[in-house]
């Protein structure tokens, strides 16, 4: 076998004399995944003599493979070259398909904390409630604790009003109507009328800034998880002490951070179809996803 070439990680690995193997071991299944695993950003398209070269394949099984592959759909020939098809993405979605919503948010929610040293968390509406879903904390002294299925009351939270405002008018006028909006600091928004224009406010802008509502000393800024419809399944936010950020640094610099890191979100649920897989309406999306998400973390 020829030595593996530099930057490809398709060479087989083992296939020497001595090495041992399960009885078990599907030894063509192996070479046809090194085959496709080739290809890559770097490497697009490649040759026969190509490809056997960065799998360490004789030509003819080299050849065998990339027919095969060619006539199962997931691979075409473009005159001596071989690339991709995009039938190859099916490989992946029963594993992205099995994943769910906190599942596919925590690497990137990790990722955004990493970058900007705050806690961030993944919250659903239920009812009048929002339930903790995925968090990430910021390695800090003073950091942001959240308990996964813990509720607090969505109109006095920047990620509840996100869910809030994406609900249908009917549906928030009704619930304006019977919620009880008891302050919970002497900054907290509780009248109906204010907490509507609020709203409204947030379902054009896009996102929702509470500067101490919840809790004296803590903002936080949410944005909507949109599905592949547009429908607002949940919603993300940064959660931040008032001593290390002012409403303007967060507007202007956690803003962009936050939004980049639901459109990675929303395209891996894309991609997995949990979102797809929701009924349709809002609301009705939003409370079955979020009893579904409290059941397993019972």
């Amino acid at each position: 076998m020829s030595a593996r070439r530099p930057g490809r990680g398709a060479v087989l690995a083992g296939d020497g004399e001595g090495s041992v193997r399960e009885p078990d071991f599907v030894q063509s299944l192996e070479r046809g995944l090194a085959v496709i695993r080739a290809f890559d950003a770097d490497s697009p398209a490649l040759s026969l003599s190509e490809v056997a070269r960065a799998t360490g394949l004789a030509r003819a099984a080299a050849r065998r493979f990339l027919l095969t592959l060619v006539e199962l759909g997931y691979m075409r020939v473009e005159g001596r070259l071989f690339r991709l098809s995009p039938r190859v993405l099916e490989l992946g979605r029963p594993y992205l398909a099995s994943l769910t919503l906190p599942e596919i948010a925590l690497p990137h929610l990790r990722d955004l904390v990493a970058d900007v040293r705050e806690s961030a968390t993944v919250a659903v509406l239920d009812d009048a409630d929002i339930v903790y879903v995925a968090h990430a904390p910021a390695k800090r002294i003073m950091s942001i604790s959240i308990t996964i299925g813990a509720r607090d009351p969505g109109f006095a939270t920047a990620l509840g009003r996100v869910l809030l405002a994406a609900q249908d008018d009917s549906w928030l006028g009704a619930y304006l109507a019977r919620v009880e909006l008891a302050p919970i600091t002497s900054r907290t928004l509780s009248d109906a009328g204010k907490l509507q224009t609020e709203l409204g406010r947030v379902r054009r802008q896009g996102f929702a800034l509470v500067d101490q509502e919840l809790e004296e000393g803590l903002r936080a800024l949410a944005v909507p998880l949109r599905d592949e419809r547009g429908g607002v399944i949940a919603a993300v936010n940064l959660a931040v002490h008032t001593s290390r950020w002012s409403v303007e640094a967060i507007r202007h610099e956690l803003l962009p951070r936050l939004r980049a890191t639901a459109t990675a979100i929303e395209s891996d649920l894309g991609a997995s179809g949990v979102a797809a897989r929701e009924p349709p309406g809002a609301a009705q999306r939003s409370r079955e996803l979020a009893a579904a998400l409290v059941a397993r973390a019972g």
